[in-house]
This record gives C-alpha cells, structure tokens and sequence, in this order.
C-alpha cells in the first residue's frame, strides 16, 4: 500500500518518533505535521487536547494515509482511546510501546517515567505498566522545561545539566532501572540525562520502540508499501515555518526542503 503514515505532534518533538520511522521503515511514505501554532500541549486540559487531535486527524485523512502515529505522549494519554474509536484506520500511540520495552528490561520493577505535566497528570504510563506487570513500582516526574531548553538548542549545555540534576535528583532514591522518556523531545537530552542518572539506569526511548510496533502493525494487516523507492515526506505546521525546518534539520536524516501551513482551525 503506497498511501503515506500521517504522523502528528503539538510541535516538533513528534520528529524524534518521524526519524525513527524513517530508519526502520525507510519505503514508507510519509506527513508530518506539527501543531506549532497551539503548542506545548502539556500544559492543556483534556477536552482541548481531544478538540485539537480530532481536528489533526480529519486534515490527514484528507490527505488519504493509511495509518496515523500520534508522536505525541500528551496526546496519547489523552485522545488516543476517542481517536481510535471514531476511526476506521490504524491509530497508535507512543505511550504503551515505551511501557512495554521498560517492562522488558527491569530488573528491579522500579521503573521511572519523566513527562509533560499533563502525560503525568494522566496516569496513562503507569496504567500501561501496571496492566503489564501489578508489582512494578511507577515513579513519575514532570519536567516542564526540558522542552524549551531542546527547542533553543541547549542540548548540550551547563543550564541543561543544573536542570536534569534539579528534577532527576529524586528519581535517584527509588533505585529504578529504567527510565521511559516519556515525551517526544526528551530523546534530544538522552546523552546527559544518561551521564546524570548512570550506566545501570536503561532509558527508554518510546519514539523508537513506536516505529518498531508500527512497523509490526503494518506487516500483520499487510500495508506495507512494497514499492522499492525510497519514501516520501512532506510536511505541514499551523505556524512557524522557518523555526520548525530549522529544527527539522537538527533532527532528522534528511533536508527539509518545503514546509507548508494549514490552517488546522478549519478541519
């Protein structure tokens, strides 16, 4: 099946899970869009986030995909249940993937979850692990700036590190073993979350672990797009072209070479 994977995000943090269906299913074709203009979702209530992910979901299907990723871990908690019930196409989350890779590898059954306040608010992680396994032991925390600091750059920088070691410190006292980094930006902090929290502490990237469940999704209803091409991607925001190629091309394995805006209001 050559139709495209609509893949949608509150901004471009939803461009860690795009690069990794990009690695994993390199025929693919691909729309992306980012919500900048409503940006961040963490801090909404539900029945907003509802409000804006149904709207997200008529604009793909207008564009005729076969399957949509919600690259979003706020969405996911909140409107993935509603999104799946009112529509006939595949819809997945980034929420179970990485709740099942961090039951895989636990030792302990400690396992941390760092989020948007309102992925944390949700319970949603805990729900999923729990459903896994009832011994494992969820320890939650919300780190609100850690998306404004991806988004300025600051990946690599002393203000990150003073961060991390504010909100992470008392992760420290539980013993976890593995840590979900439970939204889409916080893959980009991966390299110093690690140095802070320690080698025996396995992060969990759900962007990743999504692109393999999709992957799996894909072949067991057989929609896999056999052409031998290359996959093609396009792109739309609801503002904000030029920051958002500008992050783009921090993120992914390919230029972007035109972004266009819609205006998401209207679906």
């Amino acid at each position: 099946m050559e139709e495209p994977i609509g893949v949608f995000d509150s901004g471009v943090g939803g461009l860690t899970v795009a690069r990794e269906i990009m690695r994993q299913l390199p025929g693919e074709n691909m729309i992306y869009f980012g919500d900048t203009a409503r940006v961040p979702y963490g801090s909404k209530s539900e029945e907003t986030i509802i409000k804006y992910s149904k709207q997200i979901v008529r604009f793909l299907l207008s564009k005729g995909v076969k399957a949509i990723v919600v690259a979003c871990n706020t969405a996911s908690a909140l409107a993935l249940d509603v999104l799946q019930q009112e529509n006939d196409i595949p819809i997945i989350g980034v929420l179970e993937p990485g709740a099942i890779a961090a039951a895989e590898t636990t030792v302990t059954k400690n396992i941390g979850v760092i989020a948007t306040v309102a992925t944390i608010k949700s319970g949603m992680y805990n729900y999923y692990l729990r459903k896994i396994d009832p011994q494992i032991t969820v320890v939650s925390k919300a780190c609100p700036l850690f998306v404004p600091l991806v988004e300025e750059g600051l990946t690599e920088d002393r203000v990150t590190d003073d961060i991390i070691q504010r909100y992470l410190h008392e992760l420290k006292d539980y013993e976890i073993d593995s840590l979900i980094l439970g939204c889409t930006h916080y893959p980009l902090l991966r390299n110093a979350i690690g140095r802070y929290m320690g080698e025996e502490v396995k992060l969990v990237n759900p962007a990743y672990e999504t692109a393999k469940s999709l992957k799996r999704l894909l072949q067991d209803k057989n929609m896999m797009n056999t052409q031998p091409e290359k996959g093609k991607y396009t792109y739309f925001v609801s503002d904000g072209v030029e920051d958002f190629i500008s992050f783009a091309d921090r993120v992914l394995p390919c230029d972007v070479k035109m972004t266009s805006i819609v205006n998401i209001e209207s679906y």
